[in-house]
């Protein structure tokens, strides 16, 4: 095994030379926000990043510490992280430089051993498959480049095949919230290290839920990205075709930060496909939800799922319920069907020297490939395109799917007396995803009546990872006491979320260019054409005014009734906008649809912002009504009392 955990009475020594800081001087959990927070207030990151690594060492001596490693970064690496710190420091003259070069700076961070570290050995939490990786998976080359540190590789269902925690040798982390019971898998060992505090952040893989179902049954948000965003190069494949890399963090901000990091194009990665999508939900989302959630086990989710649609309500969403079969058909191909072949693809040759390598459950999943033949994995694939062209007119129903991120929190003993049953049904709702080419944020939602953590999960179309983390954000700023079991002390609090101070440090992902839009009339929010930028992916920005300097008329015969707006030397007026953000891919499409008088042109805002908006031919006013006085369109129609005005309230 590689523990290389120090004897008790040998703590790993500090920084040679560096400053000693005491444990208590580090957040009791230490999110990235956090982190950096303290080193743009001057805090010493290299002294931060040493203590915290003692800590991380320190636990590991302990029993529930000791199953989240299999390996701790040894004194000489960390020794050459230090120094390049060092390094990074002395090249910046000053720390908003550093943070600004170097989005991670000194932050510590843990990769599931399923990850190539170069230098340490990857084992997939099979000793008999371990290998010295040569070289860093483009995930951990990303990191170490923004100036993370590495504190060690962590503990998985081996081979990344399972969703409980418990499929290891190196023994079976515990949720971080009751003892008795699992912390979810397959990345355990990253979940409960960000968990207890051991790391800002940690990596995990995610094929079937392994990067959500642990964040739910921890407290934590999960992000997994949109297959092909975040490179998989130098990560041991489980099924290549659909695996992502996930990560586990403190808050959605934090997660949102680190994919920043992470995401782009890689060569190595023949399955990379970068392709930023929406930057945010509409502002009152459709959001799908089961018809009849399903849940299992003694663990209260039933009662905790109504809290969290009643949450969902209260932050503006339409909750739409759905039939989820077609959903779960997906789900039963990627272990029911040929897609567990790829596990086999990956195993086969270990599996015919040294079954006995192996676990025993994963031995017994990954050997139904052996009677599959290429007739089954064509079937499979007809069958998945059948799937797919009867979902896909979804997104046109739904903005997002909100689920149970898994259906219970089982106890060991419960794995223990049915470990493939019990496995199955927590992955009711993560298994379809990945399939689907779709993106998933898991995000907590407060406690159940028996004290353990209830977690939901977002998941959206392809690209759509930011649109999520954006409405993520709400959701979190929605209920901040979330992460404290009721009555009692949770066993692991959470950091409070970042400011604005510190929100504004942090990076946020990709997103797909996007053109200003001012509207001024008929596609404000709730009225009638509205829908024509909703479905081209538009979203709202801000409800404000134009500069004073134009004036709003009622067009004639129009329908449904249009205002115009036009600019004026002197006489002029603020007029109440909303400016949407439209993918500029959409911007022609929607061109096409303007009628004349009526064009896109330039606006000033009351800031003196520039956009693009509505304004009218100028001969199309002679006949048409000044309501300049109205200071906006749902004012007039308000004064009007007519039935045309649609919801007159203002968008927010």
């Amino acid at each position: 095994m590689h523990r290389d955990l120090p004897a008790t009475s040998s703590v790993v020594p500090f920084h040679v030379g560096g400053p000693v800081m005491s444990l208590s001087a580090l957040p009791e959990r230490p999110g990235v926000s956090a982190w950096r927070a303290q080193v743009a207030a001057g805090a010493d990151p290299v002294a931060m990043a040493d203590a915290a690594r003692v800590r991380a060492w320190a636990a590991a001596q302990t029993d529930l510490g000791r199953p989240v490693w299999i390996h701790l970064c040894d004194d000489a690496a960390w020794q050459r992280q230090i120094d390049r710190l060092g390094e990074r420091l002395q090249s910046c003259p000053t720390r908003a430089e550093a943070l600004q070069r170097f989005p991670l700076l000194g932050v510590p961070f843990a990769v599931k051993d399923n990850m190539d570290i170069a230098g340490a050995p990857t084992t997939a939490a099979c000793p008999a498959f371990e290998r010295l990786a040569p070289e860093h998976a483009t995930v951990v080359q990303r990191l170490l480049d923004a100036g993370a540190l590495w504190v060690g590789k962590t503990n998985l269902d081996q081979f990344a095949t399972g969703l409980v925690g418990t499929r290891s040798p190196y023994g079976r982390p515990a949720s971080v919230f009751d003892a008795t019971r699992i912390s979810g898998g397959s990345s355990s060992g990253s979940a409960v290290a960000v968990a207890s505090g051991l790391v800002a952040f940690a990596l995990g893989t995610d094929t079937a839920g392994s990067g959500r179902v642990p964040a739910g049954l921890n407290g934590l948000v999960g992000l997994k990205p949109t297959p092909g965003r975040v490179s998989t190069a130098g990560v041991l494949p489980a099924c290549r075709s659909v695996d992502c890399v996930s990560i586990f963090a403190h808050s959605v901000d934090d997660a949102a930060h680190v994919l920043s990091v992470l995401e782009g194009p890689d060569a190595r990665d023949a399955y990379s496909l970068f392709s930023p999508g929406r930057a945010a939900l509409p502002a009152r989302p459709r959001l799908g939800v089961p018809r009849q959630a399903v849940f299992h086990g003694d663990a209260g989710y039933a009662s905790a799922w109504p809290d969290a649609l009643a949450r969902a309500e209260t932050l503006g969403a339409e909750l739409v319920e759905l039939d989820f079969t077609p959903l779960f058909d997906v789900a039963a191909l990627l272990y029911d069907g040929p897609w567990v072949a790829e596990r086999h693809a990956v195993l086969q040759a270990l599996m015919e020297r040294n079954p006995q390598a192996l676990d025993a459950t994963v031995l017994k999943v990954v050997s139904k490939a052996v009677g599959m033949t290429a007739t089954d994995a064509f079937r499979a694939q007809y069958r998945l395109r059948e799937l797919q062209a009867t979902l896909a007119g979804l997104w046109q129903q739904v903005d997002a799917l909100l689920v149970p991120t898994t259906t219970g929190h089982p106890t060991f003993d419960e794995i223990d007396a049915d470990p493939v049953g019990v496995n199955a049904r927590m992955g009711t709702y993560t298994n379809f995803v990945n399939l689907l080419g779709w993106c998933a944020l898991a995000l907590p939602s407060g406690f159940t009546d028996r004290g353990l953590p209830f977690g939901v999960t977002l998941i959206g179309p392809g690209g759509a990872d930011a649109a999520l983390a954006r409405w993520g954000q709400r959701w979190m700023a929605a209920d901040p006491a979330a992460s404290a079991a009721p009555g009692s002390e949770p066993a692991a609090p959470k950091l409070p979320g970042p400011d604005a101070t510190v929100r504004s440090l942090l990076r946020w992902p990709a997103t797909e260019p996007t053109l200003a839009l001012a509207v001024v009339g008929a596609h404000l929010s709730g009225l009638p054409l509205n829908g024509q930028l909703v479905e081209r992916g538009a979203h709202l920005v801000q409800a404000t005014r134009t500069a004073p300097l134009y004036r709003l008329y009622a067009l004639p015969g129009t329908t449904p009734p249009k205002p115009g707006l036009q600019r004026v030397a002197e006489g002029g007026a603020a007029i109440e906008v909303e400016v949407w953000a439209m993918p500029q891919a959409a911007v022609g499409s929607f061109l096409a649809l303007i009628p004349a008088p009526l064009g896109l042109g330039s606006l000033q805002l009351a800031d003196g912002t520039p956009v693009h908006g509505f304004l009218c031919e100028a001969h199309a006013l002679a006949q048409a009504h000044d309501i300049t006085a109205h200071g906006g369109w749902r004012a007039y129609l308000a004064s009007l009392g007519s039935a045309s005005a649609g919801s007159t309230s203002p968008a927010t």
